[in-house]
């Protein structure tokens, strides 16, 4: 049995008072993510700020954020209570006074929040006002069980809890320790029954069911099965030897099958995790098999998958008490242990890896997926600089900084890591579908074909790029064809940049430009606004977008025979309008700049019909 994960709160701070407190809870507690309301809470003072609470702290609760809201009840209330449906999902909500003078958990008292409000009431030195009857008054709750146990029939928990108030006693039938030194009101004879079992029982209002996490399933299969071949196995097979699903630790493998689809959707179904373990791992287990097979240890380098599997997570002590069953295409085996175990505690998982945008650079322009994902990361691969603009939601990982020009290194780190079982960001900037590094992990997977990286789990999830942060700021001059080209001619040969420069000179694309200079590359756009001018005028609209969502940002508007290499650094994205693109002025002496689709003719149209109808008598 383990302890509970932490739950890391999110603070909802409505003035700088209680963004204070939350700053010192944060630091004490050594995790928390502090969201201030803007005009009310400085900058500096929070993590993330938002405009408006209500809408904030629902979008928080439907991404099931913990929340620790700084405010009176009243305001969480009325923000939580449309969404209300079902208690099992609940995620944890408190509220707790400014001066730290109680904290209350409001919902999800059994997801963690009654533990949160026990540890910041104890940093507080202030009361925890919990209400959650079983908790307050016998110190357990069994629809919460710890880890390692799982309760069979939660439907009948209510009307169970109300006898026990209700003065009913309890008699246990079987062991859990975790229920046995608690204040419960045990008795040979109770009216009420707990009972521990790993068969199949439906319980009902007077008993309960506890099921420990005893048992281990080892299962095999052949490549891309189908999922409901192995789980109808799996079922069948615990039906058919009386032993719940629900008592099962975690679903195990070897390492090859980590990728394999049914397998994971397996361990989804049962809700358990899903490990694995190495060939070699596997083969220690030869001695203890009942079926070793000659022909799987010539394929996959061990005896037999499903058995050394289950006899790998249950331990040296535990015991092969369903040998292997198989149907056509799929093997598993169980095995019992003397003490209930939690399934990540043993084996390795699927390893992991997310590709994440941070965006131009302002945090409030970053997707709040990347926000949850990274949360969930062990590492953290890339840019040292990219790593500190993660700020608190990197704390707590293991970095891996690297420097620029090593993004080759960064991208094989990253795969390396996710291939050991871990769970890893590799972290851009922008987005990481353009000019970043989430080209490159696939083509590093192209190129190296290693079975190891090819069975990570790996997502990219969507950033906002330098050219889209740079229209918004200027306008829409994106708001017809363009395209992006690189000046940067270190991976890419000139002649190949110099054909697409024509072509989109030709094309009369609006052209966004990625890496336009540096300190030794400053002729590549002085050559390219050459090829533009002899497609577009000369008074051309020219935006540059420098240091983005950042301190010291700047946008600026010169025409493009007017463009220098000396305007622009690595930090400046340019756009360089078509020739149908406009400026707006605006009352500051600046202006907008767009680029209109065709909208105009519909208007000319829009007008005929008006003037036809007004010829023809219709208002």
């Amino acid at each position: 049995m383990t302890a509970k994960q932490l739950v890391t709160p999110v603070f909802v701070a409505l003035t700088e008072l209680g963004a204070a407190q939350a700053r010192s809870l944060k630091e004490k507690l050594g995790r928390g993510i502090i969201h201030g309301r803007r005009g009310r809470v400085a900058e500096e003072a929070a993590d993330l700020l938002f405009d408006h609470a209500v809408e904030h702290i629902r979008d928080l609760f439907q991404a099931g954020e913990a929340i620790v809201g700084l405010c009176a009840a009243g305001v969480m209330t009325r923000a939580v209570a449309p969404l209300l449906a079902d208690k099992m999902d609940e995620p944890p909500v408190l509220v707790m006074a400014e001066d730290g003078s109680a904290v209350v958990p409001l919902l999800g008292g059994h997801h963690g929040a009654n533990e949160l409000a026990r540890e910041l009431a104890a940093l507080l030195d202030s009361v925890a006002a919990i209400t959650t009857a079983s908790d307050t008054r016998y110190g357990v709750a069994l629809d919460e069980p710890p880890a390692g146990w799982k309760l069979g029939n939660p439907q009948h928990y209510k009307a169970f809890m109300a006898e026990v108030l209700a003065g009913a006693s309890i008699r246990l039938d079987g062991q859990a320790d975790w229920v046995s030194q608690s204040d419960l009101p045990l008795a040979a004879d109770g009216a009420l029954t707990l009972t521990v079992t790993e068969a199949p029982r439906e319980g009902s209002e007077k008993e309960l069911v506890l099921h420990p996490a005893t048992l281990t399933l080892g299962v095999g299969c052949e490549r891309n099965a189908p999922a409901e071949v192995l789980e109808s196995l799996v079922l069948e097979t615990l039906a058919a030897n009386s032993l719940s699903p629900k008592s099962l630790a975690g679903v195990y493998s070897i390492d090859l099958k980590s990728d394999e689809t049914a397998v994971q959707a397996l361990a989804r179904t049962l809700d358990v995790p899903a490990r694995f373990y190495t060939a070699g791992e596997l083969a220690e287990q030869g001695p203890r098999l009942k079926n070793p097979s000659d022909v799987v240890m010539a394929e996959v380098g061990c005896p037999g998958v499903s058995e050394g599997a289950a006899l790998a997570a249950g331990g040296p002590d535990c015991e092969l008490i369903v040998e292997k069953h198989k149907n056509a295409k799929a093997t598993c085996a169980v095995a019992r242990r003397a003490e209930s175990l939690d399934g990540n505690s043993v084996g390795v998982a699927r390893g992991r890896l997310v590709v994440v945008g941070l965006g131009p650079g302002d945090k409030s322009w970053r997707a709040p997926e990347v926000d949850q994902l990274v949360r969930g990361v062990t590492d953290l691969v890339g840019y040292h600089l990219y790593l500190d603009l993660l700020g608190p939601i990197g704390e707590g990982k293991e970095r891996h900084g690297y420097e620029l020009g090593e993004e080759e290194m960064r991208v094989r780190i990253a795969l390396n890591l996710a291939a050991e079982g871990r769970s890893v960001a590799l972290v851009c900037s922008g987005d990481p579908g353009i000019y970043a590094m989430a080209a490159l992990t696939f083509e590093l997977l192209d190129r190296g074909n290693r079975p190891d990286w090819n069975r990570v789990d790996i997502q990219v999830v969507p950033g906002i790029s330098a050219l889209q942060g740079a229209s918004a700021r200027i306008g829409a001059p994106l708001g017809h064809d363009f395209c992006t080209i690189s000046l940067s001619d270190l991976l890419t040969p000139w002649e190949a940049i110099e054909k697409r420069l024509n072509a989109a000179a030709q094309g009369d694309f609006v052209v966004a430009f990625y890496n336009p200079v540096s300190r030794r590359r400053t002729e590549q756009l002085t050559k390219a606004v050459e090829i533009l001018l002899q497609h577009r005028p000369g008074d051309t609209p020219v935006m540059l977008g420098r240091n983005l969502g950042r301190e010291g940002e700047t946008m600026t508007v010169v025409r493009l025979d007017e463009l220098k290499s000396e305007m622009v650094d690595m930090l400046t994205v340019v756009l360089v309008g078509s020739s149908t693109s406009r400026r707006v002025a605006k009352s500051d002496g600046s202006c907008w700049v767009y680029t209109p689709r065709g909208y105009e003719k519909k208007a000319h149209l829009y007008a005929d019909m008006d003037a036809d109808k007004v010829a023809g008598g219709q208002s």
